[in-house]
């Protein structure tokens, strides 16, 4: 220990002087979520004006960075994302961030094959620990992959950085660390607990829970329906439940702290709730922190349609912007405006359906209101053009709203119409009958309405 302390002063710098490496034209890694530099990256925000050609990678930022705050930004860098939060959707519209199209499950291999290597790789860790390893915190993902690839790692020490145990890729080693900065120890950022869930999103979760059987293994996606879905098991009398996921949230903790997380069926990691990156309250960060009921893993693993395929009985539950009568998933864009990214929503409804007895769920409400106070279907004919496309018609199993919950697996182009037109709106199956007849997809046997 001795010895990697008296390395960890020879490495420690303030983080003007760490930034001091970047040149202009850089690609720099902010890593991901949680682990976005603070210090750092005030101080590149500083130094940004007299720079060009910046371009940095990131993802889910959950507070907006200071380099974008810099006045005349765009002029000196730009931000791309694997996956688009608020802040980052804002400065989107502005021409200083962009989307980076991905299959989560990728990730990892992109930074090892594909992808310009960063010149800097600078995002906050746990504290050093007495073997000299500094931990990733919930952010395991891709964070090996950076740190193998990267010509310059810089680590900003964060106290608040809760230590998540894993099997694998989720520490990076002080020997393999050149500059080491310590923060000021903010607060880990937050995503709020959601708010009370609305009639519809009770009715949705409602559906969902009847289909899952004791011993499942989930994943929960993000938002208010899968929120209420957790809140939901939380009160069942589901038991032996297990975990493995994407992104670890608060509703996890809910249901592990009611008892009915034992992960005792899983096929594999008996025993151990596995995520990829976990984003939520303080309530979860301490939940995660230290606890061996957990495994913080890369994505390439929790991911991988191949180990999802081994866990029987695998349920997995995610979110849509909209659908059209074909069977085609949007959950990323409406038309060209960029809302957030594929993730891992094609991992696992190609993995769960690959599962014994598992079941992939896509949910949503039927309509949603715009700010005019206008009711719109998200049920529709044709995706809006420029809506991205991320699960193709043929892979896509249960479909649930408000209205219903229909396995579109292995049905005709009719028969799809008319399931999705059962799960619409009342007040726009009429509209969308007229409309899949006008498109060949509609027969006269057809129930209407």
């Amino acid at each position: 220990m001795n010895d990697f302390l008296a390395l960890y002063h020879e490495k420690l710098r303030s983080a003007e002087e760490a930034v001091a490496c970047i040149r202009s034209g850089n690609w720099i890694d902010y890593g991901w979520v949680t682990g976005h530099p603070v210090a750092l990256d005030k101080a590149l925000a500083a130094r940004l004006p007299k720079l060009q050609d910046i371009k940095i990678r990131g993802g889910i930022a959950l507070w907006e960075p200071a380099v974008l705050q810099v006045p005349d930004a765009a002029d000196h860098m730009c931000w791309n994302s694997w996956h688009m939060g608020g802040f980052e959707r804002k400065a989107a519209a502005k021409g200083l961030a962009f989307y980076n199209a991905l299959r989560y499950s990728e990730l990892p291999r992109y930074y090892r094959e594909n992808i310009t290597p960063p010149d800097v790789a600078m995002f906050q860790v746990a504290p050093m620990d007495k073997h000299g390893f500094f931990n990733f915190g919930p952010n395991a993902s891709h964070m090996a992959a950076i740190c193998e690839t990267a010509k310059t790692i810089i680590v900003e020490v964060n106290k608040n950085m809760p230590r998540c145990l894993g099997g694998f890729e989720c520490n990076v080693h002080i020997t393999d660390v050149d500059m080491i900065v310590e923060g000021d120890n903010p607060p880990i950022g937050q995503i709020p607990g959601g708010g009370k869930p609305s009639e519809v999103d009770k009715a949705v979760a409602k559906l969902i829970v009847e289909q899952i059987p004791n011993g499942a293994c989930l994943q929960l996606g993000i938002g208010s329906m899968p929120n209420t879905v957790g809140a939901m098991i939380a009160e069942s009398d589901l038991k032996d439940l297990g975990v493995h996921t994407e992104m670890y949230v608060d509703a996890f903790v809910d249901i592990a702290k009611a008892g009915k997380i034992t992960c005792a069926r899983k096929n594999i990691d008996r025993g151990r709730q596995v995520y990829a990156f976990g984003a939520g309250t303080q309530k979860m960060y301490d939940y995660l922190d230290n606890n061996p009921a957990l495994m913080a893993a890369p994505v390439n693993y929790t991911n991988d349609d191949r180990v999802i395929a081994q866990i029987d009985n695998f349920i997995s539950i995610n979110n849509a912007v909209s659908l059209d009568l074909f069977g085609q998933v949007g959950a990323e864009s409406s038309g060209t405006k960029h809302i957030s990214g594929a993730g891992g929503q094609l991992d696992f409804v190609l993995g769960a359906y690959l599962s014994k007895g598992g079941k992939s769920f896509i949910c949503c409400s039927s309509t949603f209101t715009d700010k005019n106070g206008g009711l719109h279907s998200r049920i529709l004919p044709t995706l809006e053009t420029g809506t991205i496309v991320t699960d193709t018609r043929p892979n896509v199993m249960y479909v649930v709203t408000e209205y219903g919950c229909r396995n579109l697996k292995g049905l005709s182009s009719w028969e799809r119409a008319e399931a999705l037109i059962s799960l619409a709106h009342p007040d726009f199956r009429e509209d969308l009958v007229r409309q899949a007849e006008a498109m060949h997809i509609w027969r006269k046997s057809n129930k209407r309405g």
